[in-house]
């Protein structure tokens, strides 16, 4: 018998007559947990809990903003195309980019004007945040979205027929490359922790190693998604966008710990974690040809059926599964 990873049957519950969508639900859980975390550990460093969630308060509703306006920025085509398109989140969009950019802003914004130990805060908000981005992405497990491209692994993901992107409808079984995701944001969150209490990182060093670190395995993931996305040079957009921020977080890094080389000193135990994760991301893949190619034959075979577990069709449901918000 094939191994797979089965997808949900339905993407929410009813609660009596509302219906109740998994993806906001991991939504609210996600937030609960990152203002749980943080004002554990901010605690901890002699702050105050009131500070947390007023920093929640503003924090959450500038991501949604931030992640939509990136969304509309790079996914405009997406977009429906009414007046009120901009603003129909319900059909989904929100970009992660933004959603990180926007809630941090508003946080700084909520901590300068308290004249709280900004550095500090954003090393105590660090971990909180990736544990938030992995409960996440369970939601994008119950919409049967942001996958990768095809694979025969016995934790291949079975995704149904209305789901699989164009060109991939012959296929059944994808690489979940949000559980990959969910998995790495949990292991870091659980390596900044242990760096802030064995090691001396000068603030914000964690935040520096979370936003690089993070980074990192978003290339390995674009790199594996099939969804569709905006291209430039035959890769993703979002690759060169993660590319660029987990250089600028090293970069980050260094100069915060005033390092002269960025393999030496304090930080050469944390840049050889992130160095050693980015490589097992990226060997995720191997010995898989690329999403491409498998696309290329799928068409070219015109009648023939693939052979393996990829070949294997998934039975349709007709639930409505991932309607509602998504996160890219």
């Amino acid at each position: 018998m094939l191994a797979f990873l089965p997808s949900p049957a339905t993407n929410g519950f009813h609660l009596g007559p509302v219906f109740v969508h998994a993806y906001g639900l991991a939504y609210v859980v996600a937030v609960a947990a990152a203002i749980a975390l943080t004002t554990r550990r901010w605690e901890r460093r002699g702050g105050e809990r009131d500070l947390v969630h007023e920093v929640a308060l503003w924090g959450f509703p500038a991501g949604l903003i931030g992640g939509r306006l990136y969304h509309l920025a790079t996914s405009w085509n997406e977009v429906p195309h009414h007046w009120w398109g901009p603003f129909a989140i319900w059909k989904g969009g929100l970009g992660i980019w933004g959603g990180i950019a926007g809630g941090t802003l508003a946080g700084l914004w909520v901590l300068r004007r308290r004249h709280a130990d900004t550095v500090a805060f954003m090393d105590a908000a660090a971990p909180g945040i990736l544990v938030a981005q992995a409960i996440g992405r369970v939601g994008n497990y119950f919409n049967q979205e942001l996958f990768g491209g095809p694979t025969s692994l016995p934790w291949g993901l079975e995704i149904d027929t209305a789901h699989r992107p164009a060109g991939f409808e012959r296929f059944a079984t994808f690489h979940p490359t949000f559980l990959y995701e969910l998995l790495w944001n949990l292991a870091l969150a659980a390596v900044l922790v242990w760096l802030g209490r064995r090691r001396r990182i000068q603030a914000p060093g964690l935040f520096a190693l979370y936003v690089a670190g993070y980074s990192l395995a978003r290339i390995g993931e674009e790199l594996l998604r099939v969804d569709p996305a905006h291209h430039l040079f035959g890769l993703r957009l979002n690759f060169y966008v993660a590319s660029a921020l987990c250089l600028a977080g090293l970069g980050w890094f260094a100069r915060i710990q005033r390092l002269k080389l960025p393999w030496r000193g304090v930080g050469s135990r944390p840049a050889a974690l992130l160095a050693a994760g980015g490589i097992t991301a990226a060997m995720c893949g191997c010995g898989h040809r690329t999403t491409s190619d498998r696309a290329t034959d799928a068409a070219s075979r015109g009648g023939d059926q693939p052979r393996g577990p990829t070949a294997r069709i998934a039975p349709a449901r007709a639930n409505g599964a991932g309607i509602g918000l998504r996160r890219t």
